[in-house]
């Protein structure tokens, strides 16, 4: 089956001892970083650099002149060549290129997404009557809805965009050892994903249709603003495709999981929900999300000769060229800035969080996360009786760094 017409969003992976010892490597992780905040913070090993203590994890994120981000080469094959802020260091492009989304991604749309989102995950709960699947049915199947509507990129007539754009993601961000047959869907599916989006842009000229961002654009290029060509709104629109809805149904199920294994935080998160207090269940949720991120870390790599943790002693010089792991997950249980890590504190400050980064590459958006995650599972927190499903379905599965599976149910009239 050609990429393009796959209805798997996830990839098959292998199973057996390979998958055994991935998930043995996953568990052993935080153990592992729990020992080099303690012994060796900022490790040069092989070739690269480990930092696993919050002041050194923040260090790289906020030292953009001194770490760059990786991902130009492979953001040039999936846009075809053209620039896209999420790969560029150069601070006047990235300024500039942001700049023209925030015209068009408004403060103001954020109360509409989340109404938005929430009706969408009701919807789906009440379809569902007692038991739901968390990361396809709820979690994807919002993600992916309400942005593609917001954005104004319907899923393509002979493909499925949550399978396009969960390769591209997994090429982008999860693809370590450059896998060759990864690499033979993105050649697919990429360049269809130009096209699909080109040919709305063009349709959309002749009816602009409804208030949404691809419709601000083209009313921007008709009032000839810098930074709105077919090329720069194709590109733009893609990014956020590739980048975005992926992310939610890999990390809520995960924040899920953290809830169920805790009847009593289960138990407040779900009164929030129910009294329709969203500021105390969004704070359960990224509490939730601390204890098991949407991965162990972001890489950047130095652009000079670089000295982290200056005049301490864990002062280590990066050579240019190396690449830096700065592992948040690690961060946010530094007990050195995080009081009391290991236990679930859901009245954290805001600074004890590194979900969505820091500096130049800070996560666009986080707003819109913001605004949105925890209202995705706001329908189901409100269900009572709300458990796993019996056996293997009612424990969360994962496939690589992605969420596979887990089966809830609740009591449904």
């Amino acid at each position: 089956m050609s990429a393009l017409t796959s209805k798997s969003v996830l990839r098959p992976r292998a199973g057996g001892p390979r998958k055994w010892a991935e998930q043995r490597f996953m568990t052993a992780l935080p153990y592992f970083f729990s020992l080099l905040r303690c012994v060796k913070p900022v490790w040069n090993v092989a070739g690269m650099t480990l930092t696993s203590r919050y002041d050194h994890v923040r260090e790289v994120f906020a030292t953009e002149a001194k770490f760059g981000v990786m991902y130009k080469q492979k953001l040039d094959i999936i846009m075809g060549g053209e620039p896209f802020f999420l790969g560029t260091d150069d601070r006047s492009q990235h300024h500039d290129d942001t700049a023209a989304l925030c015209k068009v991604i408004l403060p103001s749309d954020l109360q509409r997404l989340a109404s938005d989102v929430e009706e969408r995950a009701t919807r789906i709960i009440n379809t569902n009557k007692g038991q739901i699947e968390i990361v396809n049915d709820l979690t994807r199947q919002v993600s992916f809805d309400f942005l593609a509507t917001y954005l104004g990129i319907p899923s393509p007539a002979n493909g499925d965009l949550r399978v396009w754009a969960t390769r591209l993601f997994e090429f982008l961000f999860a693809d370590g050892g450059n896998d060759l047959a990864l690499r033979a869907e993105v050649d697919e599916i990429a360049p269809a994903l130009r096209a699909h989006i080109d040919a709305i842009i063009t349709l959309r000229k002749q009816n602009k249709g409804d208030d949404d961002v691809l419709a601000r654009c083209l009313t921007l290029q008709s009032a000839h603003e810098p930074g709105f060509s077919d090329v720069q709104i194709r590109t733009a629109l893609m990014g956020m495709i590739v980048g975005g809805p992926p992310q939610p149904p890999m990390v809520l199920p995960q924040a899920m999981e953290q809830l169920l294994k805790r009847p009593q935080i289960l138990a407040e998160a779900q009164a929030a929900a129910r009294n329709n207090d969203d500021e105390t269940l969004r704070r359960y949720v990224l509490e939730a999300m601390r204890f098991d991120p949407l991965g162990p870390g972001l890489w950047r790599v130095a652009l000079t000769d670089v000295t982290l943790a200056r005049g301490t002693r864990h002062e280590v010089t990066i050579k240019a060229g190396s690449h830096v792991l700065a592992a948040f997950a690690s961060a946010m249980m530094d007990s050195r800035r995080i009081s009391n890590p290991k236990a679930f504190n859901p009245h954290r400050p805001a600074a004890d969080y590194m979900h969505f980064g820091y500096g130049l590459h800070a996560c666009f958006g986080r707003y819109i996360n913001l605004a949105t995650l925890h209202l995705m599972l706001k329908p189901l927190l409100k269900q009572p009786g709300l458990r796993r499903a019996p056996g293997a379905d009612g424990k969360l599965s994962k496939n690589g760094p992605f969420a596979e599976r887990l089966v809830v149910r609740y009591d449904f009239d």
